[in-house]
């Protein structure tokens, strides 16, 4: 089966709108994802950045919210809420799904992230709720989240994955490789991107 790698960012809106429609495009393209977590705030450093651009361009935030508002009632999703503060601190988030990278839970606790924090706009930095997530999609949250917060080697994986994103050129989430390693950014070219993917 022809494949492709989801890279999304927990702070990312359209990274939210793109991990709650990829399963059903991705199963009607024959194509099969790989969830990867990985972290902005490298690549927006060295950019000389200190936020989400989304912040730092006023206009350009104003007409991001509200074009996220406009896609979700589209996708028949609940109403946005903006989290406060955005972007949201998504390090312990990000070390979670690394943990379940490849695990049948990986995929929900992403959606779960991702309503939790842009549909209900709560605290994705607290450890107990990251835990309730997972309790809900009957995984043993509080040793999960233990595991995944101290345990080196999942902080050495997150940090590698970061530095190939980079590497492959990756400047924003989301973004989706193709097998072939051809880059398309954005949540308005998943469509285009499983195409590709799914021609071989």
């Amino acid at each position: 089966m022809p494949g492709m790698t989801f890279w999304f960012e927990f702070a990312s809106t359209y990274s939210y709108l793109a991990a709650m429609r990829i399963g059903p495009l991705a199963r009607d393209a024959g194509v099969e994802v790989r969830w990867r977590p990985f972290l902005l705030g490298p690549t927006f450093r060295a950019q000389g950045w200190n936020t989400s651009p989304f912040n730092i361009y006023a206009a350009k935030g104003r007409n991001m919210w509200r074009d996220v508002e406009r896609q979700a009632a589209g996708l028949g999703l609940p109403p946005v809420v903006r989290p406060d503060p955005f972007p949201q601190n998504g390090l312990l988030a990000a070390r979670t799904a690394t943990f379940g990278e490849g695990a049948a839970w990986g995929p929900g606790f992403v959606r779960a992230v991702f309503t939790a924090e842009f549909a209900e706009g709560r605290d994705i930095s607290d450890p107990a709720g990251l835990a309730a997530l997972l309790d809900g999609l009957g995984q043993p949250g509080h040793e999960i989240l233990a595991r995944a917060g101290t345990d080196q080697s999942v902080k050495d994986r997150l940090r590698l994955v970061t530095d190939d994103a980079q590497a492959q050129g990756i400047f924003g989430a989301p973004s989706f490789v193709p097998d072939d390693g051809e880059l398309f950014w954005g949540n308005d070219r998943l469509e285009e991107a499983l195409a590709w993917a799914a021609a071989g």
